[in-house]
């Protein structure tokens, strides 16, 4: 069986307005069996957490059906998956948290290619405890960050590392395996992984990656809005975050603040069981079945990026700045004396969403000489098809002409 796109844009209603969305490294689009399950969740009987009535029993099942499914998702354990409001929330949080630890002289080592979410918490956990921020910076011209760049600023004062999976502006995959082995030659120190972009294109292996705390989105992947903090449970267990005298203390509870909001895990349980579904293979269980429809999504966005470089390749004026030799299908372009925003706004009205800015990766746009204004960011998604590839194209041609 060959991968069904038909199938899944079927799934979304949203697709039913004919716009054609290039906007998923933003958000994706909601399939009505999510959206199902946190109707049915919310509509069901539902009470906190307990084993004495219906309610209560609907809400432990949810977060148990959340934890395993994110804990096959990523290649995780459920007992060290945390749930967040967002990414940026939870970085956060663990930044406070580790930088309880850190001392003057301490060094932190941030990326120019990553979301501000997975920098600016990091700098400013390390200017409070005097520690040093050094960064490492890809290379413009390719997009590339080699893992050098980043073992060549590690010491034995190093005490964190962050960088990202997968850039949300370039698309740009580094060797994430490759720099873990070269933080963890340094016991002291931690490889945070931003995995929000990554985990929407590629199956993600925790133990391949090599990354001590990796932060995810669902929203991005189908799923609703919040964030996914997953870590080995004996991590957790050393880390104290700030909480409610009468609030568990048992790991992972020990880091979600408040009553957790049961629909959204129930709904991110259901994006999880339909990515599984994608699957050409539908045999072995769950993680075999992700693994299986991430190749089989992979293949096909890999299919629609090369036609939409080789018709951008065609267009006077047009600079992509996605270059890497491994990336996601995201690319963000520049027009020749033209505004990417103004691009946007053409698309737009054509019924072609393509959003232009710098989107968050503010540093990343700087270093790509685009300073805070960025450029026109053209991203596939799973229910991405051909015919949105070529009305994309389409009316990136008219607005050159225009």
């Amino acid at each position: 069986m060959t991968y069904d796109v038909g199938a899944l844009r079927a799934e979304i209603p949203a697709l039913r307005s004919g716009v054609a969305h290039f906007d998923g490294p933003g958000g994706t689009q909601t399939p009505a069996r999510v959206a199902r399950a946190v109707a049915d969740a919310l509509t069901s009987p539902l009470s906190i957490r307990g084993h004495l009535t219906p309610g209560e029993a609907n809400a432990e099942r949810h977060v148990r059906e959340f934890r395993q499914a994110m804990a096959d998702l990523v290649g995780g354990d459920a007992a060290g998956v945390v749930f967040g409001r967002s990414a940026t929330q939870l970085t956060y949080d663990v930044a406070h948290t580790l930088a309880k630890d850190w001392e003057p002289g301490d060094e932190v080592v941030v990326s120019s290619l990553d979301h501000d979410s997975n920098i600016r918490p990091w700098m400013q956990a390390a200017a409070r405890a005097g520690a040093r921020v050094r960064r490492a910076d890809f290379d413009p011209a390719t997009g590339e960050l080699p893992p050098s760049a980043v073992g060549d600023l590690l010491s034995e004062r190093t005490r964190l590392v962050a960088v990202t999976a997968a850039s949300n502006l370039i698309g740009t995959m580094p060797d994430i395996a490759g720099i873990a082995r070269l933080v963890h030659r340094h016991p002291r120190a931690l490889l945070h992984v931003d995995g929000v972009h990554y985990a929407a294109h590629a199956s993600v292996d925790l133990a391949r990656l090599g990354a001590d705390l990796f932060v995810c989105s669902p929203y991005k992947f189908l799923g609703p809005h919040h964030g996914v903090l997953v870590a080995a449970p004996e991590l957790l267990e050393g880390l104290r975050p700030d909480k409610l005298l009468p609030s568990t203390d048992v790991v992972p509870e020990r880091f979600e603040l408040g009553t957790l909001p049961y629909e959204m895990l129930a709904g991110t349980t259901a994006a999880v069981d339909l990515l599984a579904g994608l699957a050409p293979d539908a045999s072995g269980g769950r993680r075999d079945r992700l693994r299986s429809a991430f190749a089989a999504i992979g293949r096909h966005e890999e299919g629609l990026r090369g036609e939409l470089e080789a018709g951008l390749a065609a267009l006077p004026g047009v600079t992509v700045y996605a270059r890497a030799a491994v990336r996601t299908p995201t690319l963000l372009l520049g027009f020749d004396g033209r505004d990417a925003a103004e691009a946007s706004r053409f698309l737009a009205a054509r019924s072609v969403h393509a959003p232009a800015g710098s989107f968050y990766a503010v540093e990343a746009s700087r270093h790509l000489g685009l300073g805070d204004t960025g450029g026109l960011r053209v991203g596939l998604s799973p229910y991405t098809d051909k015919d949105e590839v070529a009305r994309l194209l389409e009316g990136l041609a008219d607005f050159l002409r225009s």
